[in-house]
C-alpha cells in the first residue's frame, strides 16, 4: 500500500506540475495570440491542474486500511474523485462550447503562428503524460489514476484539434479561402466537444463502479471456472463480483456434498479464496456461502 501510495503521488505530482506550465503557456498565448482553441485547450489544463490535486488527496484516503467504520476499506474514495474530474469536465466543455459559440458571431481575428508552436508542443507532452499515467493506473489498478489519464488523453486530441485549426486558418487566409477562416473558433467547439465526450464516458463508469456494478464478464467466466475446478464443488449458485476503487470484492454460493463436515467445508472455502486471490492480486476479499447438496438417486 505504501509503495502504491508512493508512486502514485509521484505521478499525480508530475501532473499537476506539468499541467500548471502549460495551462499558463497555452491561456497567455491564446488570448495574445488570438487563438480560441489554444486558449480554450489552456482552460482544460488549467482544470487539470485542479483535478489532479483533488486526486493527490483522495490517494492518500483510498489507501487507508479497512476499521470499524468502513469495514470493506476505503477504496471507492478514487471513484469519487474520478467521479469529481467527470463534473468539472462538463462544465468545462459548456464553458467551452459557449464561449466557441460566442466567437463565431465576433469580428474575426487571426491567430499567431507562437499558438500553433504551443499547441504542438502540447501535443508532445500529453502522449508522453497519457502513456505514462496508464500504464501506473494499470499497474497499480487506480481508478483516480486512469480518470487522469484519460483527462490526459482528451488533451492529446484536443491540442491536435487548436494546432489544425491554427493551421487552417492561415491556409484561407493565404489562399484567401473565407470558409476557413473559421476553422480556429470551429476547432474551440470541437475541443469543447471532445473534454465533453470523455467527460461523460469517466462520470459514466464511477457512476457503475458506485452502483456496484458486476465485473468485466470475462474476469467473472474465469472466476467460474477457477471454482468449478474443485471436485468438491457440486454446483454453483452464484458468484458475484464488485469493484471496490483498487480492489475487487468477490460474493460466492456453492453447493457441496450435504455430509461434508463444517471443517471439510471451511478447509475448501479456504482453498478457493486462495486460488482467487493468486490468479487475481485485486482481489481484497473472498465471501464464500456453502449450500447443502444432495444428489439425486
Amino acid at each position: 500500500m505504501k509503495i502504491r501510495e508512493s508512486i502514485s503521488k509521484k505521478v499525480l505530482l508530475i501532473s499537476i506540475w506539468s499541467n500548471a506550465i502549460l495551462a499558463i503557456g497555452k491561456i497567455i498565448v491564446g488570448w495574445y495570440g488570438n487563438s480560441n482553441a489554444v486558449f480554450a485547450d489552456g482552460i482544460h489544463s488549467g482544470t487539470d491542474v485542479f483535478t489532479s490535486i483533488i486526486a493527490l488527496f483522495i490517494i492518500k484516503i483510498s489507501n487507508k486500511p479497512a476499521d470499524e467504520d468502513h469495514p470493506y476499506g476505503h477504496g471507492k474514495a478514487e471513484v469519487v474523485s474520478s467521479g469529481i474530474v467527470g463534473i468539472l469536465l462538463i462544465i468545462v466543455a459548456l464553458y467551452l462550447g459557449y464561449e466557441g459559440t460566442i466567437g463565431l458571431i465576433e469580428p474575426l481575428e487571426s491567430p499567431s503562428m507562437l499558438t500553433l508552436y504551443v499547441a504542438i508542443l502540447s501535443f508532445g507532452m500529453k502522449q508522453f503524460l497519457y502513456h505514462f499515467t496508464l500504464k501506473k493506473a494499470i499497474q497499480f489498478n487506480s481508478k483516480a489514476i486512469e480518470g487522469i489519464a484519460l483527462d490526459h488523453k482528451a488533451d492529446i486530441a484536443a491540442s491536435f484539434t487548436a494546432a489544425l485549426g491554427v493551421i487552417l486558418f492561415q491556409i484561407g487566409v493565404h489562399m484567401h479561402i473565407s470558409l476557413l477562416l473559421f476553422s480556429d473558433k470551429i476547432a474551440s467547439l470541437i475541443v469543447a466537444m471532445l473534454i465533453l465526450k470523455m467527460a461523460i464516458e469517466i462520470l459514466s463508469e464511477s457512476i457503475n463502479v458506485l452502483l456496484e456494478r458486476n465485473i468485466n464478464g470475462e474476469v467473472l467466466a474465469d472466476l467460474n471456472n477457477i471454482i468449478s475446478s474443485f471436485n468438491e464443488v457440486k454446483r454453483i449458485d452464484r458468484v458475484r463480483a464488485r469493484e471496490h476503487g483498487h480492489y475487487i470484492m468477490v460474493d460466492v454460493r456453492i453447493s457441496i456434498d450435504h455430509d461434508k463436515s463444517i471443517k471439510e467445508g471451511h478447509d475448501l472455502t479456504k482453498e478457493i479464496k486462495f486460488t482467487l486471490m493468486k490468479k487475481y492480486n485485486n482481489i481484497e476479499e473472498v465471501l464464500i456461502h456453502l449450500n447443502p447438496y444432495y444428489s439425486e438417486k
